[in-house]
């Protein structure tokens, strides 16, 4: 099992492919993993979509059954997301060092984010944490799951 959570070792690139439990899908570009319930996760979502314009990154909602799987194949919580996972080539950034890397791919102004990258990664992570415990305090919590507007569509893995 490729664990993520506990920081023990990062699994290989692709390591999810031999996974039995984790369907395949398409990874050629980078793939943002959403709690689709969480109004800031789904606001990340908008803004990815509005600033984006190549259309770099596809976005998957946690909740879907490959959200799931992958959340598992990374020994994360699958029902209790304590953190979006950015896919970049096979790879998997989590907590503060996936949303650095997400704003940064966005391009300007977005991409002076990078600068939080000075901060020690505990203390980021740590930071991470206390917003993903607290996100629904401070933002809301959605009824139903984001779904993205037409033209959107082709920008999501099902």
């Amino acid at each position: 099992m490729a664990v993520l959570a506990g920081r023990r070792a990062r699994p290989a690139p692709y390591s999810y492919r031999s996974d039995p439990r984790v369907p395949p899908f398409p990874d050629d570009r980078p793939i943002f993993i959403f709690d689709a319930h969480c109004v800031l996760c789904s606001r990340w979502v908008e803004l990815v979509l509005r600033y984006d314009r190549a259309g770099r990154y596809r976005l998957l909602a946690a909740q879907s059954a490959l959200g799931r799987a992958l959340y598992v194949h990374y020994g994360l919580d699958p029902e209790n997301y304590e953190t979006n996972i950015l896919l970049i080539d096979g790879v998997a950034l989590i907590k503060a060092e996936g949303s650095i890397r997400l704003a940064v791919g966005l391009g300007l102004p977005w991409s002076l984010a990078g600068i939080l990258r000075v901060l020690p990664r505990r203390l980021a992570d740590t930071l991470y944490e206390w917003v993903a415990r607290n996100r629904f305090r401070m933002f809301g919590r959605r009824e139903t799951c984001y779904m993205p507007r037409t033209v959107d569509h082709e920008r999501f893995i099902a």
